[in-house]
């Protein structure tokens, strides 16, 4: 992506080449470039091209990078990955997409990072690795797009944000859902006083669960085919069992995971409710657990639920709203509303309003919100423009908090309270050392 300057007077490469040729008595034909090399016929020139690596690129990362490869001014040059299998894939669709055999394969991080060509990475590895992969991204001068969770503590996400400040990196959380027509619909009409003055929002969350057992000890394979200390990279050392790496089924489990599963679909459906009620520079103050839910209080009074998904078929707090079936607006459904009118979305794009005057808002949506495609162009676009884009290191920061500090009551099992300014509990030793956890050696932020 960056053109390399020269000074003045400096001989170029094609000079210096044409000039060797004179000079022992070879002909020089005209230099013909082809005009997909200067950008035109449709092409990209090279200095406009954003190079493009890739960290830990699985099912979910397969669809950012598919996102992304299908811009024009992106080229993927390199993928990096544990194990073998999903080195060799990933590479075999960038080659196959671009008619070449360039893509690089690396098993360490640290050595794709190295390279001075490469622009930003695509982060997409278990939440382990967001946090550490996202920094020394970052302090090696690569923008970021990391999925989600970002960070499985409260201290990571707080590291994350400032290192990326202080860098002065491009970073966009993975949390889609801010490029994602009907969501942005439902929070704008939140936001404009439509439906009065807001009072409770509802997020979907996956049902909480945290384990701690370790699965039975399997021979560890060659580190060429998975390498599982790079595998566990920071989290604690545990033996190598085939179940966490090659059928994914890590999630749920303490070292691995990210607030007991709440960020799941929290870091999407919270960080939503953050954005409708213009918080996204705080958090809730107070967060009490009931059962399977968390109910949370702003500062300025309005109210969070955080429930697994069923809670739509559950009556809402507005007792003007019917019950809706829990497949009504599909996954990661959120609920906004206030004291004259709600809305309601999901992933099928559908939107339920209510009262019927509210019908002249209606819009009808089709693109899903599992798909990362305007997400992913906008951030592409600030990597150029250097802007901040939609759910940026500030963004994060305070949804991700959020979810946190639900789940930290939630495993306490009783009602905490926080301060979004120094962002600790108050006077709660438990609570305030759970928002840390060690990292193992070498690993460390």
């Amino acid at each position: 992506m960056h053109a390399k300057k020269t000074s003045p007077g400096a001989t170029t490469r094609r000079a210096f080449v044409q000039k060797s040729l004179v000079a022992t008595g070879v002909a020089v034909a005209p230099l013909i470039v082809p005009a997909r090399v200067l950008g035109r016929g449709g092409g990209t020139a090279p200095s406009n091209q954003i190079a493009l690596g890739g960290i830990g690129i699985g099912p979910r990362g397969r669809q950012d990078l598919t996102s992304m490869m299908a811009e024009q001014d992106v080229r993927y040059i390199a993928t990096c990955d544990v194990q073998k299998s999903l080195r060799e894939s990933v590479k075999a669709m960038a080659d196959e997409h671009y008619g070449n055999k360039d893509c690089t394969m690396y098993r360490d991080l640290r050595e794709l990072l190295a390279r001075p060509d490469i622009d930003a990475v695509l982060i997409a590895t278990g939440d382990r690795w967001h946090t550490l992969g996202s920094v020394l991204a970052a302090q090696a001068g690569k923008d970021v797009y990391s999925e989600k969770p970002c960070g499985i503590t409260i201290g990571q996400c707080q590291s994350l944000a400032d290192v990326i400040r202080r860098t002065g990196r491009v970073f966009q959380a993975g949390t889609q859902r801010r490029n994602v027509p009907n969501f942005q619909f439902a929070v704008q009409l939140a936001r404009s006083g439509k439906l009065g003055r807001l009072h409770t929002l509802h997020a979907s969350i996956y049902k909480l669960q945290v384990i701690y057992d370790w699965l039975p000890a399997e021979p560890e394979p060659a580190p060429e085919i998975i390498d599982w200390n790079m595998w566990l990279g920071p989290a604690p050392w545990r033996p190598y069992n085939a179940a966490y790496v090659v059928d994914r089924r890590w999630r749920g489990y303490y070292d691995f995971d990210s607030g007991a599963k709440l960020l799941d679909w929290g870091a999407h459906t919270v960080d939503l409710c953050q954005w409708a009620n213009n918080a996204d520079d705080t958090t809730p103050v107070e967060y009490e657990p009931d059962g399977g839910s968390i109910y949370a209080r702003y500062a300025n009074g309005v109210k969070l639920v955080m429930r697994p998904e069923g809670w739509i078929g559950q009556p809402p707090s507005n007792p003007a709203a019917p019950n809706l079936p829990v497949a009504g607006t599909g996954t990661c459904p959120v609920r906004f509303e206030g004291d004259e009118g709600w809305v309601e979305t999901g992933d099928n794009g559908s939107i339920e309003l209510h009262p019927a005057s509210l019908r002249s808002e209606w819009r009808a949506f089709t693109m899903r919100g599992t798909d990362p495609a305007q997400h992913t162009r906008e951030f592409l676009d600030c990597v150029k423009s250097r802007a901040l884009p939609a759910a940026n290191y500030n963004v994060m920061r305070h949804s991700h908090l959020a979810c946190h500090a639900a789940a930290i009551a939630w495993q306490l099992g009783r009602k905490v309270t926080f301060n979004p300014a120094t962002e600790e509990f108050v006077g709660d030793d438990a609570a305030n050392r759970m928002r840390t956890r060690a990292m193992r050696e070498p690993w460390q932020i």
